[in-house]
């Protein structure tokens, strides 16, 4: 594949380039780091907007009339559905092709489902690399809904500028909502299907316990909607909006370097994991694999003796080294 035509079709506005090295991206190919790298410098436009919860909750009807509303304002909307692996073929389970539908003509939207693939934290891998793409592709918004996988969606608040969480009054009391640190991560909370018993004490107690939290910028808003009825987006919207403005009214040199920090290295570690991972696929420690099968040598013993061995495991790691 010619990696540089591909960017060059995606850099003139080709939706099917697009489509193509986001699918690159998933895939986690080699080329990845360099193609990230040529895009990097047109990240930091768009709106990105977490949606998470608990399944059930109604994010991806939320999230369609989400997208309703940004068109309607004139923005430009891409979606990142992140649904769980399927067990044989390894891809998503639901699918782009099951949401969302009356936006698939729109040419202002784009829609694209992740499969977990395992991954814990209701985010896939290669979700923040995707987020990338889009964003340097031009949309204004980038909405990214989460696997809901209860208690493991904390990856959403490091990648998202606002994080909505979306209850509902079935879902269980403020203790589990507690127990799965979705106090911590939000900036907005939303209880959906509104006209459902138990709604506003649900909002109740979540003013009540927001009232605990320490003094900021932002006060927390718990807002009703009722997605299906389209009632209640447009106050949401307002609210995202609002969260965005203070959030860059609040931001200094400081904390764009922490973030800056704490992404490089989050990429270190992902393409380190992958670098070895290529590496055991093809054999290269199925010497010392076999030793420790055979009960020669213990499983620490094994990956203190693979550590020790600079000189291999430099070469190993080193990644073929290709610019696109």
């Amino acid at each position: 594949m010619d990696i540089s035509r591909l960017l060059e079709r995606y850099e003139s506005g080709d939706r099917r380039a697009l489509a193509r090295l986001i699918t690159l991206v998933e895939n986690r190919t080699p080329e990845v780091p360099a193609i990230m790298q040529r895009l990097y410098p047109r990240v930091g436009r768009a709106m990105l907007v977490g949606l998470t919860g608990p399944p059930g909750a109604g994010k991806s009807t939320l999230g369609d009339k989400l997208i309703a509303q940004f068109r309607q304002a004139g923005r430009t909307v891409s979606v990142v559905a992140v649904d769980p692996s399927s067990p044989f073929s390894g891809g998503a389970v639901l699918g782009d092709r099951v949401r969302m539908q009356e936006h698939f003509l729109d040419p202002g939207v784009f829609i694209r489902s992740l499969s977990t693939r395992g991954r814990h934290g209701g985010l896939a891998r290669a979700t923040r690399e995707v987020v990338h793409v889009l964003d340097a592709f031009g949309f204004d918004v980038v909405l990214v809904e989460t696997v809901g996988v209860g208690q493991t969606e904390l990856d959403i608040m490091g990648l998202a500028h606002t994080t909505v969480v979306v209850l509902v009054p079935e879902a269980g009391d403020t203790i589990q909502v507690m127990k799965a640190g979705l106090l911590e991560i939000a900036d907005v909370f939303v209880v959906n299907k509104a006209d459902r018993d138990g709604a506003r004490r649900l909002k109740n107690e979540l003013e009540v316990m927001l009232h605990l939290r320490p003094a900021s910028s932002w006060n927390v808003p718990v807002l009703l909607t009722e997605a299906t009825a389209n009632r209640g987006i447009e106050e949401l919207v307002g609210q995202i909006q609002a969260h965005g403005d203070v959030r860059r009214a609040g931001r200094t040199a400081e904390s764009d370097a922490r973030e800056r920090d704490a992404e490089w290295k989050e990429i270190l570690r992902d393409e380190l994991v992958q670098r070895l991972d290529r590496a055991l696929a093809t054999g290269a420690f199925d010497g010392v694999a076999s030793r420790v099968g055979g009960g020669a040598v213990d499983p620490y013993g094994a990956a203190l003796e693979v550590l020790a061995d600079h000189e291999r495991l430099t070469s190993l790691l080193a990644g073929p080294g290709r610019r696109p």
